[in-house]
């Protein structure tokens, strides 16, 4: 993969993108980082292949490949009943879980039958402290309402960061230890990204690396540095190297040279259509068959967007993170130029 007829810092301008990073993959190895922009608009720090982006939902891709690796271990069953397994929280029952359960393989999917509350899932309000996950399933914070099945489990697709904080309360009780531990021990250690965070503080960015987010007019957003208190859901922080070593992860794992100890079989799952949505598999999102199969993570909040996207079979990949939010999708702005780019 290598950019062809795209003039990038034009095209920052012209989406008043303060600050860029890519990395890509080509033949099964990382080829490149390009880092371009600033870290916060008027200033004089510059974007480095060291400097942290906030990757919102693509949390949800490195959550997946926890929940891989989880699953080697026995710790998690894919098919079977959460609330077999959950400990501080269960999921209510209703008429919807009569006849299906709620499952790890459908929370992963997005198809568990939980929609999410209205107005829920909002970035950290920085007076306050972390809530616990329990807290927030159970409707005691801002955050979110109560969390509920409101339709039947694998009768439909529906985006769901509640989903994501019910597999992290699961991490959470299987293990007996914080999330963040869990991944900084399994995964993030052994894959070496020393530059991706899942329990960061507001004075931490102010004193390293961190990118500020940015509005569509490229203006800085309250705050600076938009934190969200569900981690697994959408809390990592971290480089577009960082990223682009879980996906070549992930690329190694489907042809049997995992570093984590994924096998073969289960990232392969991964990576397979769930139910009958051939666009999902678990944790991530699909496109293409076989050799040509297109594996993909967006990320969208507050004052950035960033997209992964593999190649597994074809041993590709590239990660583009912004810190800028465009309020368009992804494919329509600056990184779904640059991807075109790539593709072409």
């Amino acid at each position: 993969m290598k950019f062809k007829n795209i003039d990038i810092k034009e095209r920052m301008e012209h989406y008043n993108v303060p600050g860029l990073s890519i990395t890509l993959i080509n033949q099964g190895q990382i080829s490149g980082t390009y880092d371009y922009g600033l870290l916060e608009v008027k200033s004089d720090k510059k974007v480095i292949k060291d400097s942290i982006f906030s990757a919102c939902s693509i949390s949800k891709f490195l959550t997946g490949m926890l929940v891989m690796k989880l699953t080697e271990q026995g710790l998690l069953d894919l098919d079977e009943d959460v609330n077999q397994r959950l400990v501080l929280w269960k999921v209510p029952e209703n008429n919807f879980t009569k006849y299906k359960r709620v499952t790890l393989r459908n929370l992963l999917s997005h198809q568990s039958g939980i929609s999410d509350p209205e107005n829920s899932f909002s970035e950290l309000n920085v007076d306050t402290e972390f809530p616990s996950m329990v807290e927030l399933l159970e409707g005691k914070t801002p955050y979110c309402n109560p969390i509920k099945v409101t339709y039947e489990p694998e009768s439909e697709f529906q985006y769901s960061d509640a989903d994501y904080c019910i597999i992290q309360q699961l991490i959470e009780d299987v293990t007996e230890r914080p999330y963040h531990r869990v991944m900084n021990e399994l995964i993030l250690e052994p894959l070496r990204m020393d530059n991706s965070r899942l329990n960061t503080t507001m004075l931490e960015m102010e004193r390293k690396g961190f990118s500020c987010g940015h509005n569509k007019n490229g203006e800085l957003v309250d705050g600076k540095y938009p934190i969200y208190p569900y981690p697994a859901a959408s809390g990592l922080w971290t480089t577009s190297l960082d990223l682009a070593k879980l996906v070549l992860e992930l690329i190694n794992a489907v042809k049997g040279e995992s570093k984590v100890g994924i096998p073969a079989s289960i990232a392969k799952e991964m990576i397979s259509q769930q139910r009958s949505k051939n666009w999902t598999g678990l944790g991530v999102f699909l496109d293409g068959s076989e050799k040509e199969l297109e594996v993909t993570s967006l990320g969208w909040g507050v004052g950035f967007q960033c997209m992964m996207v593999a190649f597994p079979y074809l041993e590709k990949g590239a990660v583009i993170m912004t810190n800028a939010e465009l309020g368009v999708h992804q494919m329509e702005g600056i990184i779904g130029e640059i991807y075109k780019s790539l593709m072409s």
